[in-house]
């Protein structure tokens, strides 16, 4: 509960102290994407919402939850320095959220949790062509613990915590870009690096793509992200990212407990597709709306779970691919744009 007041104190004190000069910012975006002007120029933006959803019954007799409340933060943002024929942009998306109902105490369970930060460092390839020698490093982790409710005495077994898993990304590529709002990023080498705590990892076949009972795990391939940002209309933005990553170093694994073994190889492409819709309905408040889709070879459907008693039970045939990953989000709430 601490650590969600303070990114919601963090977030409401950025949204304030940030000052909107929306009028010099498309003159630069424009200058920056339309011509070959010579541009020294720092480009800002971004949102950032707190959303309360509240249920509340009372002698219903079609049955329902007594009192629940739902607490969302969501913080998205770029900054970027132009100078001349060189650029280093970076973009940070954080999101947190609570579920609080009657039937468990209003026991915080939590439906989402990210930090998402990409910094980048390119120069123009030819001055008269939109293409960066680009250099690019990406984070990814979460704010605190989270764990599967549907098992008993969940409280006692966590699945993950900040910095497990934390997902390290280097690449090296060639970049494509259009002012702030379009980039394709294009990597033939890039290294990614994945830690996690060994009380996460230390389960039948593992965890985040982390061997049974290890601590990280490294990855060499190729890399293509690309993001888009436009404004539907005055009142409504979307914003998406695609990201797709191929290990070349990908193979069978064998679980040393178990002996099972999880097929993998560099065809395996790991995807990450995140959208965001904000609908700025007046000065302080809008609607915003999140979908993330994610498919990762390494988080196989696992057939079996391990019972009080710490036997492995089988719940199903074997499965050796992965699953897709849904996240969705809708909030009302207070947005400050800026």
């Amino acid at each position: 509960m601490k650590k969600f007041y303070a990114l919601l104190l963090a977030v409401l004190m950025f949204a304030g102290y940030a000052k909107a000069q929306l009028g010099d910012v498309d003159k630069v975006k424009k200058s920056f994407e339309f011509t070959d002007k010579d541009t020294v120029a720092w480009v800002y933006g971004g949102t950032s919402q707190v959303g309360i959803n509240q249920g509340l019954l009372h002698n219903w007799n079609a049955g329902g939850e007594v009192a629940s409340l739902t607490v969302n933060a969501v913080f998205s943002g770029f900054l970027a320095r132009i100078y001349h024929n060189q650029i280093w942009s970076n973009n940070l998306d954080m999101a947190y959220s609570l579920f609080y109902a009657y039937s468990n105490h209003f026991v915080p369970r939590k439906n989402d949790d990210r930090i998402d930060f990409t910094s980048k460092y390119g120069f123009k390839i030819n001055p008269k062509k939109p293409f960066y020698l680009t250099t690019l490093f990406n984070f990814r982790s979460q704010f605190t613990k989270g764990y599967d409710y549907t098992l008993p005495e969940w409280e006692q077994k966590p699945l993950s915590d900040f910095f497990s898993p934390a997902y390290f990304t280097l690449a090296e590529g060639v970049e494509f870009r259009k002012g702030t709002n379009l980039s394709l990023f294009l990597s033939p080498i890039s290294a990614r690096f994945t830690v996690a705590k060994s009380q996460y990892t230390d389960i039948p076949g593992g965890a985040f793509g982390i061997e049974r009972g290890k601590t990280s795990r490294f990855e060499l391939g190729a890399y293509f992200s690309g993001r888009y940002m436009t404004d539907v209309t005055k009142a409504i933005t979307f914003k998406t990212r695609l990201d797709l990553y191929c290990n070349y170093l990908a193979k069978d694994k064998t679980d040393p407990l178990t002996g099972r073994v999880t097929h993998d190889n560099p065809g395996n492409i790991d995807v990450l597709w995140d959208n965001l819709f904000s609908w700025k309905l007046n000065k302080y408040f809008a609607v915003v709306a999140g979908l993330t889709l994610i498919y990762d070879n390494d988080f196989p459907y696992n057939p079996t779970y391990v019972d009080d008693n710490g036997v492995t039970q089988d719940k199903n045939q074997p499965v050796d691919v992965g699953w897709l990953q849904l996240r969705q989000v809708f909030t009302f709430g207070f947005e400050y744009k800026f």
